[in-house]
């Protein structure tokens, strides 16, 4: 005979969903995460995640440097470490800073983070308010706006051009707030080889970001992963290069320059937020991956990132070469393109009244993904766009999927006439 409490699990069961919080039931999956997910073991050639290829790893000299910190340095390699990270890493960054963007290290602390996904969410926990205004690109980072989403800001989309961000129009917006006595907490901005469409807001528009931080009395969070990824043009000093007053939180990555396994990212801002910062961070993880920090250490201290960077801009440059040619012989009149100077991604624009994240299908049926452009739009309310990426596949496959993505967007194009 069932006893009472057997009786009733047959007669109901595990309500899962009722032991969630309100945020967690709100919570929804990375599109681009679930979309590879469908991809990744069959035969369509994926132009939709934004992988590094493998081959650019480094792995004979990982392999040496691993050896050695085992061998020399497991002390500290393998023990807990600072939540604001080890010394010797943080250190060695400043001092590549320094050379490289002239940012100078007296003005920067430096803390290492867990890729800077974990930044994002850093900066969400420690700035934004319910109700907070936070200024976003239109088109922006996907995962920026998840990590934000998450702490419930008010979002303003700032339209894009060749440029970047039309700072022009951010101050027509900023005029506007200030009338209805409003302010806005932080513009956040992927200014260089810009995640998705992979434009670089200009020194111009840079300098005038930091004039209009002073006057509006702001915050501006630049996220910098792809700017060493330079495949032409002239290189741009990051926004950080410009700030003389601390305005500027400034996020770097080993994830595009090492590889993206090891985790790490870091942030360089003024020590008043970068404390604030760490004792966020206390709660979440204790510190980054510490093995991992000892190898990086090594890698930028020995010279290995600066030798390693050309050769990684070398191996990726033929790739873009590849989809922009690709573009301009198959793609069918009507149809623009971004043609970006480096990074990973170029951004294609349809004709209006063509739904890409409807199309996704046909093209997946074709043997071709990308990722549709309305999920990185605040507000979801651009349908016609998507975004590419040229890194992770080779030349002919690159081409390939391009000729088929083309031939699904001429059959989309017939239905408009």
């Amino acid at each position: 005979m069932k006893n009472k409490l057997e009786t009733k699990l047959a007669a109901q069961p595990l309500n899962f969903e009722s032991f969630f919080s309100e945020k967690a039931l709100e919570m929804k999956a990375s599109e681009i995460r679930e979309l590879l997910k469908l991809v990744e073991t069959s035969d369509v050639i994926s132009l939709a995640g934004g992988l590094p290829a493998p081959e650019t790893f480094p792995v004979d000299i990982i392999k040496e440097i691993a050896q050695d910190v085992l061998t020399n340095h497991a002390d500290k390699a393998l023990q807990y470490g600072t939540t604001k990270g080890f010394t010797p890493l943080r250190l060695a960054l400043a001092r590549w800073m320094e050379k490289r963007y002239g940012i100078p290290m007296s003005k920067v602390e430096i803390m290492i983070v867990a890729g800077s996904q974990q930044a994002l969410d850093l900066i969400g926990r420690v700035f934004i308010n319910p109700g907070d205004i936070v200024v976003v690109e239109g088109p922006t980072y996907l995962a920026a706006l998840q990590a934000f989403n998450y702490y419930e800001p008010e979002f303003i989309s700032i339209p894009m051009d060749h440029d970047g961000m039309r700072v022009d129009l951010l101050e027509e917006k900023l005029e506007e707030l200030e009338k209805q006595g409003k302010r806005i907490k932080f513009v956040y901005t992927v200014s260089t080889f810009q995640n998705p469409m992979g434009v670089t807001m200009s020194v111009d528009r840079r300098k005038k970001l930091i004039e209009l931080a002073k006057e509006y009395d702001f915050l501006i969070v630049e996220d910098n992963p792809y700017s060493e990824l330079r495949y032409s043009g002239e290189p741009v000093p990051p926004i950080k290069h410009f700030d003389d007053e601390g305005r500027v939180i400034y996020l770097g990555t080993f994830s595009k320059i090492l590889a993206p396994g090891f985790r790490l990212g870091w942030v360089a801002a003024h020590p008043h937020f970068i404390r604030k910062m760490e004792i966020a961070k206390q709660s979440i993880d204790l510190c980054a991956n510490t093995l991992a920090q000892v190898i990086a250490w090594k890698y930028v201290e020995d010279g290995h990132l600066d030798r390693h960077i050309p050769e990684i801009i070398e191996f990726y440059k033929p790739r873009r070469d590849a989809m922009l040619q690709a573009l301009e012989e198959y793609m069918p009149e009507g149809v623009e393109w971004t043609r970006p100077d480096g990074g990973m991604f170029i951004w294609v624009t349809l004709p209006e009244g063509i739904d890409t994240k409807l199309m996704m299908e046909k093209a997946v049926a074709k043997g071709v993904a990308y990722v549709p452009g309305e999920a990185f739009f605040a507000y979801r309310d651009i349908k016609n766009t998507m975004r590419l990426n040229f890194t992770y596949v080779p030349e002919d496959k690159i081409r390939e999927g391009v000729r088929r993505l083309a031939e699904v967007i001429a059959e989309e194009m017939k239905k408009l006439k």
